[in-house]
């Protein structure tokens, strides 16, 4: 049996070494035209290579987006955190007056706005300022338009995104049902440990107020910006995007005396579209922290019913 064990083992080590005598005897790759066999090389390609290098280190891929948004304090952030409805309704003044020129919200209809403090007279009379298709033909077969009901979604600014795109630039701006969920910077190492405990889910609203908020500022060098687009460092997707800036101060009034700035803008609409694409984070939030709260006392619980049950049983 040693014999054969032995005899195993030598095989296994004459193959492993096998690859290794076929490389060392491997013959020497042909000289250039000109040079004799084992020349150096000219050192021009060398300083060439070098320099390549250096450049190469120098103007790395950069990481989008160049700057990460700033952490903002929200009302609803955290797990007793509330909807400002104040807020709230400044943002859905900014989304019209602004926002949807160009932005749909397929997702939202006029009677979730109900949610926001409007009474169901107010949510009818916002309704019925829009100019809505029927889904259903008339009598003759032919598609019409109607005043809105609240039933009905958000209308959207161009009847198809191929529409919006070409009135745009090419250019296809997205829908803001749900962009609050959608566009949220990763924090990294060792932010999400934390944010288990605090329950951050503001990503997304940091990142819209770090986008608006971000126009203005001069590119770094090396950085290419294609014609027709906008520096912007808070961009997910590049340096620069086809949106020019949407917002200046005093573009859009408010009643309640907040300031018409372009912070308090990026603010305010942010919250809103955190409200669209999560109308129950709050209630989600309260529900998990009870529900936290009642697995601890569950689980102390049954230790202590573990430890009265099994108390004179020997171990």
């Amino acid at each position: 049996m040693k014999r054969r064990l032995s005899a195993l083992l030598a095989a296994l080590l004459l193959t492993a070494s096998m690859p290794i005598v076929s490389l060392a005897q491997e013959p020497a790759p042909a000289a250039e035209a000109g040079k004799a066999p084992g020349a150096a090389p000219e050192s021009g390609r060398g300083a060439e290579a070098a320099e390549a290098g250096s450049a190469g280190a120098e103007h790395a891929t950069p990481h989008y987006p160049l700057k990460k948004p700033p952490h903002m304090s929200w009302s609803f952030a955290g797990p007793f955190g509330h909807w400002d409805l104040g807020q709230l309704q400044r943002g859905l003044k900014i989304y019209k007056e602004v926002c949807s020129a160009c932005h749909s919200m397929n997702l939202v209809s006029f009677r979730n706005l109900t949610a926001l403090g409007y009474s169901d007279a107010q949510v009818r009379a916002l309704a019925a300022e829009y100019q809505v298709t029927d889904p259903a033909p008339n009598a003759q077969g032919e598609m019409f338009q109607r005043p809105g009901i609240p039933a009905d979604r958000l209308p959207a600014p161009f009847p198809n995104p191929e529409a919006a795109a070409a009135a745009l630039g090419g250019a296809h701006p997205p829908d803001l049902s749900l962009i609050a969920k959608a566009r949220a910077v990763e924090r990294g190492f060792p932010y999400f440990v934390f944010d288990i405990f605090t329950q951050y889910a503001e990503g997304g609203p940091d990142y819209i107020h770090g986008l608006l908020t971000g126009y203005g500022q001069t590119p770094p060098e090396h950085t290419t910006i294609a014609p027709g687009t906008h520096y912007n460092p808070y961009f997910i997707s590049g340096p620069a995007l086809a949106m020019a800036q949407p917002l200046t101060d005093g573009q859009v009034t408010f009643d309640d005396g907040a300031p018409q700035t372009v912070d308090q803008y990026a603010r305010d609409v942010a919250a809103f579209l955190m409200w669209a694409a999560e109308p129950h984070l709050v209630a989600r939030k309260a529900t998990g922290f009870v529900v936290m709260i009642f697995l601890i006392g569950f689980a102390v619980m049954l230790y202590l019913v573990k430890k009265r049950i099994w108390a004179a049983t020997p171990h």
